[in-house]
């Protein structure tokens, strides 16, 4: 009874693998021409032994296929050898790597070109520019050649420049180029100058280029100059493009000038005028928050320009926030040094270099109620006629007396001027002619004083210098520089015990001073913290 079914099953699958093969043709054809691995077949035992083509034949009712070949029972010890064979070559393998040295991998570093490719344009300018900002200033002009980009964000980072072309100011590409100025220097880009002699003069305050055309009073003229109307154009401009000047230095500006600045630039805090006259110093006064002014009325040899009393009272009622000043070659007196001292209270520099002032002017100090350094530098007179000296004054806040190539011609002048200072803590003498003995022993009135320095004072002596610097039971610190006529050799056992205590203590009178090498390695002079030394 079951034969019948066997029978039919084995149709149904013969039917099966026909449609198979009728399906995917390229398998038929791999079955009819098979290609096994020859390490996978039955070889004979023996040469002699033949091989039989029917003895492994699969039925006619179905082809052969691999895995019928593979898992017949007289191919199975052939799979199993093939499979240990596998299994040793690998343990070979792994054996191998173990005694094999190892040898540091070589790094690759991967090298991209970017010769036609800008990076940078993946960043937004915000970004770039504070990458850029991080660099040091004098990196910014070799980085704007990069690409016009980097020139306009490198221009953006600029905040101080000295303008040699004026062209460059007036045609707009100064403020377009640089938006975020703060510090301006317009004066040589003032001046008219040819250029082809290759001199150039140069003073303390300005420098200029000469030829063979030039007055003997002064080498700068009015045809020097850039007219007044284009000076305050360019000052325009510049107000507008830059609101956020800080500082400002110029030459020959004019009222008109000077007010457009004030109106476009409320934060800005110094101002520097060359070639300045009373009626420029209405534009300077409408600069309410300006802190720091420098007027350069006149320089010898260069140009003459007068400020009076009139123009240090515009300049005062209208700057009274002013924290320094300084006044060079200006005219004055009693009138406009109070006139300061009145209405700008918060003042606590001031400084006169070169000033033709009238007599009378140092009893005006005592307005000065906030000052606390005094300056005075290459004045030719002090004050030949400074009045009674009951009505003289005094700065109570003063610590700081300056005097650097002054000249003492009088003694009414000498006095005065320290019983003004008496407050001072430190005084400072620097080249001053005429300074002997007897002008040296008015300071002895300054009680307070705790440092000295004298550099190149050639007429003081080794007395003189005695009986000033005992008499100051504060003093801390002294300096001896250059001063020919005091010897070694007149130091008295006073004056070297004063030494021993002082915290700060420099002496070289001369080139042949010998106390200085004697004392080296005694701890002279290092009295406090910097005589002990850590261990």
């Amino acid at each position: 009874m079951m034969q019948p079914s066997r029978t039919r099953s084995s149709r149904s699958s013969e039917e099966a693998d026909n449609i198979f093969k009728i399906s995917n043709p390229k398998k038929q054809v791999e079955e009819k021409n098979p290609n096994p691995n020859p390490e996978n077949l039955h070889f004979p035992s023996s040469p002699n032994e033949k091989q039989n083509p029917n003895k492994n034949k699969p039925p006619l009712g179905r082809p052969s296929s691999w895995p019928n070949h593979w898992f017949k029972k007289d191919n199975q010890k052939t799979l199993q050898n093939i499979v240990l064979k596998m299994q040793l070559e690998s343990i070979a393998v792994d054996e191998k790597q173990k005694l094999k040295p190892s040898t540091p991998s070589k790094k690759k570093t991967l090298i991209l070109d970017f010769t036609n490719t800008d990076v940078t344009c993946l960043l937004s300018d915000e970004i770039l520019l504070q990458i850029l900002s991080k660099l040091p200033v004098y990196q910014y002009k070799p980085n704007s050649l990069v690409c016009k980009r980097w020139m306009f964000l490198s221009g953006r980072l600029v905040r101080s420049v000295k303008l040699l072309d004026w062209d460059f100011l007036e045609s707009g590409r100064l403020v377009s180029r640089l938006p975020n100025l703060t510090d301006v220097d317009l004066t040589k880009a003032c001046l008219v100058s040819t250029n082809n002699a290759g001199i150039l003069l140069t003073h303390r305050l300005i420098s200029i280029h000469l030829d063979s055309d030039f007055s003997g009073d002064s080498f700068i003229r009015r045809e020097n100059l850039l007219s007044s109307k284009v000076i305050d154009l360019g000052l325009g401009n510049l107000a507008r493009g830059c609101p956020n000047l800080r500082r400002l230095v110029l030459i020959g500006a004019t009222e008109l000038g000077l007010l457009s600045v004030a109106e476009e630039c409320p934060t800005l805090q110094e101002l520097e005028l060359h070639h300045c006259t009373d009626q420029s110093l209405r534009g300077i006064s409408a600069c309410h928050n300006i802190q720091i002014v420098k007027l350069i009325g006149s320089v010898h040899g260069f140009y003459n320009c007068g400020i009076t009393d009139i123009g240090l009272t515009i300049l005062a009622h209208g700057c009274k926030r002013l924290v320094k000043l300084e006044l060079s070659g200006c005219e004055g007196s009693y009138d406009g040094i109070r006139a300061i001292g009145q209405c700008c209270q918060m003042l606590e520099e001031l400084t006169l270099c070169n000033h033709r002032m009238d007599d009378g002017w140092i009893a005006a100090l005592s307005f000065c109620g906030n000052l606390k350094t005094l300056r005075l530098q290459s004045c030719k007179k002090i004050d030949p006629i400074p009045g009674p000296i009951e009505h003289l004054g005094s700065c109570p806040t003063l610590e700081r007396l300056h005097l650097q190539q002054c000249q003492f011609r009088d003694k009414e002048s000498a006095n005065a001027l320290f019983l003004v200072c008496v407050a001072v803590k430190e005084i400072v003498f620097q080249d001053c002619w005429g300074l002997d003995s007897e002008m040296f022993s008015f300071a002895s009135n300054c009680r307070r004083v705790k440092s000295i320095s004298l550099e190149r004072c050639s007429m003081l002596t080794t007395e003189g210098l005695e009986s000033v610097v005992l008499s100051w039971v504060n003093l801390q610190s002294l300096r001896v520089v250059s001063c020919n006529h005091v010897k070694d050799s007149e130091v008295t056992p006073a004056l070297s015990s004063l030494f021993s205590v002082l915290k700060e203590f420099t002496w070289r009178p001369d080139s042949r001073s010998l106390l200085t090498s004697s004392l080296e390695g005694t701890g002279v002079g290092k009295k406090g913290g910097r005589f002990f030394r850590r261990v």
